[in-house]
């Protein structure tokens, strides 16, 4: 059989399980397998106990921003200079105004996607510098490379969301570059994107690219963007991050509020140290927004991360802080808000084994501590230093095996298969049943880059591995891509305001 029937025979399977409502194919998930509570009521209380001593004691610096100061003033937190001080239970109640469940809007709305709940919706990696592939190694990021992710993400049914800064274009001036990201999600994906955060100026941008795509009164009562922010920890908020913040907020938009903490680092190298401290940033962040705005969409997220205490480098998809991440995911629905943590988190320098179990250790925290929105699941390495494309096949491979594992297992007359039994008796086999052949085509995930044939076949093939395979598939996705249709007077709408806001700034590089 040739590997172009064996494509389409696996396409048609892949089709028919998403017009059935299971496996991979939909705009996203509802889970349905229970997330995973490490800790008891007793220690979640000790947590947050100690973050209320932090928050009150220590207090968190808010930089460059004279405005959220004012904020915390008049909500009554001490405001000593820059340091901000805050009562217990005072973040918890101002949080009571963001919604635990909100929709992003897509510009085609049937990849909208529901974020909070049971829900889950994946999103490629973010922010990396440098790209690599097989064939040519490690290179900086070009707005070339940037598109051709996107192409990758949209042509995936294992995605839900076309994600941010996929890689940094560095070919783009850094004041500009934001303008032709935004724009080449709302060109290449009809699914959510995310918009840039690396200037107030350039939040509002992205945000007004949204409103000439969805209209301004849409975008007024609806969440179509969203902006990932960092905190400065261990903790400072500075002005950068707190102007897009607020901006976005001011605008009803979701920002994703996320500490980035190196245990040892920006952080205490104990894990209930690290959950203390992103739960206390994390809440003065996701506050920050509701101060702005009462109602505006938020995330509440999270990076926990450990390093190598002996060398100073980072790790990534290890087990402290998949953990961690647990008890993370059971603080934010204590909050009642929806939840970003973990991903697909590797060191490791090429797509091979490291990379793949790292990843799928990050990957499977996210996926049991309840995340929402799952930033970085695919494409991630080298530290989140590199985007890769073979990386990013396999890492989409395994976000459609993730679908099946969260739709648990179905209980109903059918699936109990007492019928079956019946047909086959003892000592026969159910390869040839009526109830196999009613489920034939869909009962199990199907990978695409998986080779489950004989050895002997595998070596008269090529002997290819996994990254191989990725490599070839990259390349026919991207010569197969078709842009979604989109409506020729905003397209002229958009590149108008894009030619006008390049026109009127000088290219800057820093």
């Amino acid at each position: 059989m040739s590997e172009g029937r064996v494509r389409s025979g696996r396409q048609a399977r892949q089709a028919e399980r998403a017009l059935k409502g299971h496996g991979h194919g939909r705009p996203y998930i509802v889970r349905n397998i229970p997330t995973y509570d490490v800790l008891s009521e007793e220690n979640l209380l000790k947590i947050e106990a100690a973050a209320d001593r932090v928050l009150a004691e220590t207090g968190i610096e808010f930089r460059d921003d004279p405005e959220a100061l004012d904020h915390w003033r008049r909500a009554g937190a001490r405001v000593e200079g820059l340091l901000v001080k805050f009562e217990p239970g005072m973040l918890r109640e101002i949080l009571k105004s963001a919604p635990a469940e909100f929709t992003q809007h897509a510009r085609n709305p049937a990849h909208s996607v529901q974020i909070g709940g049971r829900n889950v919706v994946f999103s490629p990696a973010y922010g990396s510098p440098f790209v690599m592939d097989l064939d040519r190694g490690r290179r900086f990021g070009t707005i070339e490379d940037f598109r051709n992710f996107i192409k990758l993400a949209q042509s995936s049914p294992n995605f839900h969301h076309s994600g941010g800064t996929i890689c940094e274009p560095t070919d783009v001036p850094v004041n500009k570059r934001h303008l032709d990201m935004v724009m080449s999600h709302i060109e290449l994906s009809d699914r959510p994107f995310m918009g840039s955060v690396t200037a107030e100026e350039r939040s509002e941008d992205s945000i007004e690219m949204a409103r000439i795509l969805f209209g301004h009164s849409f975008v007024n009562d609806n969440c179509v963007i969203l902006g990932n922010v960092n905190v400065n920890s261990p903790l400072v908020w500075d002005g950068t991050m707190t102007k897009s913040l607020r901006a976005y907020a001011r605008a009803n938009q979701a920002a994703v509020i996320v500490p980035f903490i190196l245990g040892g680092a920006m952080g205490p190298v104990t894990n209930a140290g690290g959950i203390v401290q992103s739960l206390a940033e994390t809440m003065a962040g996701c506050a920050l927004t509701q101060l702005e705005r009462k109602g505006a969409p938020v995330i509440f997220g999270n990076f926990l991360s450990s390093m190598s205490l002996r060398s100073g480098s980072p790790t990534f998809g290890t087990p402290e802080p998949a953990i961690g991440s647990q008890v993370i995911g059971q603080l934010a629905r204590r909050l009642n808000l929806p939840l970003r943590c973990s991903g697909n988190f590797t060191t490791s320098k090429l797509p091979d084994a490291q990379a793949m179990m790292e990843g799928t250790m990050s990957m499977l925290a996210a996926v049991h501590c309840g995340a929402n929105f799952i930033l970085h699941s695919a494409g991630f390495l080298d530290g989140l230093l590199s985007m890769s494309y073979e990386k990013f096949m396999l890492d989409a491979d395994l976000c459609g095996a993730l679908h099946a594992y969260l739709d648990g297992i179905r209980m109903d007359e059918d699936q109990l298969a007492v019928d079956a039994f019946a047909e086959v008796g003892p000592g026969n086999h159910f390869f040839g049943s009526a109830h196999t052949l009613r489920h034939y085509e869909t009962a199990f995930w199907d990978s695409e880059l998986s080779d489950n044939e004989p050895f002997e076949k595998w070596e008269a093939a090529g002997s290819d591995d996994a990254a191989t395979r990725a490599n070839r598939l990259w390349k026919q996705r991207l010569r197969e891509f078709e842009s979604p249709p989109l409506d020729e007077g905003i397209r002229d709408g958009l590149r108008e305001f894009v030619e006008r806001k390049k026109a009127g700034m000088a290219d800057a590089w820093h």
